[in-house]
C-alpha cells in the first residue's frame, strides 16, 4: 500500500492515479462527517465533493505538522459549515433556556447502533447539529466554535444543552417504541 506521504506528493504533482487512491482511502470517513452537518445524502455528496476540490487544490499546503487525515477532517468540516451558511441552515441561531439535563431520563448509548445515532443526531435543529457535531464529535471548545460559527460563546453552549436534551428525549422515544414493538435489544 502507497504511503500518505507519497500519495500527498503524487497529489502536489496533480497526479490523477494518487488522486483517486487518496479519495479511495479516505472517501468513506469523510463522508461520514459530512452526513452528521446534513439532514440528506444529497448534501452530504455535495459536501464531500467540495471538500475534495478544496483538498487537491491545496494540497500542497500541507506541511506534515499533523496527520493527513487531522488536516483533511479540518477541511471537510469547514466545507461542511461553509454549505450551511449557503443553504442559510444555520440561522437564526438563538440562545434557549438552559435546563438541568441531569433531570432527563438516561438512556444508554451502548444500547444503539451506529446508524440509528446517526440518524436521531441528523433530525436534530441544524444550530443544536451543528454545535453538537462540533463540540462533542470533533472535540473543539466552545470558544472556538462560536468564532467558527460567528455566534456568541453563550449561543454556541445553549445550543449544545439544547441538542443534549433533544438527544435524550429522542433516544428514550426511540427506546420506547421499539420496546412496543416487542424487541428486546436494539
Amino acid at each position: 500500500m502507497i504511503s500518505d506521504e507519497a500519495l500527498i506528493k503524487g497529489c502536489v504533482k496533480n497526479d490523477k492515479a494518487c488522486q483517486q487512491a487518496l479519495y479511495a482511502r479516505y472517501s468513506r470517513k469523510m463522508m461520514m462527517i459530512c452526513q452528521r452537518y446534513t439532514r440528506n445524502t444529497e448534501d452530504a455528496e455535495d459536501i464531500l465533493q467540495e471538500g475534495f476540490v478544496k483538498l487537491f487544490t491545496h494540497i500542497s499546503s500541507f506541511k506534515g505538522d499533523s496527520k493527513l487525515e487531522t488536516w483533511m477532517t479540518r477541511i471537510f468540516i469547514n466545507s461542511a459549515l461553509n454549505h450551511q451558511r449557503q443553504k442559510l441552515y444555520l440561522f437564526p441561531m438563538v440562545d434557549v433556556y438552559e435546563t438541568d439535563i441531569s433531570q432527563s431520563e438516561d438512556v444508554s448509548l451502548n444500547d444503539f447502533h451506529v446508524e440509528e445515532l446517526l440518524t436521531i443526531v441528523k433530525s436534530l435543529p441544524d444550530g443544536c447539529r451543528v454545535v453538537f457535531n462540533l463540540f462533542a464529535i470533533e472535540g473543539y471548545p466552545h470558544k472556538e466554535i462560536a468564532s467558527m460559527l460567528d455566534i456568541s460563546e453563550g449561543t454556541s453552549k445553549s445550543q449544545y444543552n439544547r441538542a443534549k436534551m433533544l438527544l435524550r428525549t429522542r433516544l428514550s422515544e426511540y427506546q420506547t417504541n421499539y420496546e412496543k414493538l416487542g424487541k428486546t435489544t436494539l
